[in-house]
């Protein structure tokens, strides 16, 4: 028998994410919940894409588009932390 109040377990972050379901980085069950991502020990909403190991993330470039109307992104180099909310 199993207790209704036991949180459900959370898939582990990944080293790499994406918030692009086209990209071979997203993992969809990850998505499921609220995650967070701290770049430089400041909490950041605007990352699409994340590589803790190689220290960078992406965020988009203001409101450019590139030619497929997908928004252009910018890395950005630091320290980064994947936290669940």
């Amino acid at each position: 028998m199993t207790d209704a109040t036991t949180p459900p377990s959370l898939p582990p972050l990944p080293d790499h994410l994406s918030a692009d379901p086209r990209s071979p980085h997203h993992v969809p069950a990850v998505f499921e919940h609220d995650i967070g991502i701290r770049f430089n020990d400041k909490e950041r909403s605007d990352v699409e894409e994340y590589c803790i190991s190689e220290r960078w993330i992406k965020v988009p470039a203001g409101k450019a588009l590139d030619r497929k109307g997908q928004p252009l992104m910018i890395k950005l180099k630091g320290k980064v932390e994947a936290f669940y909310k």
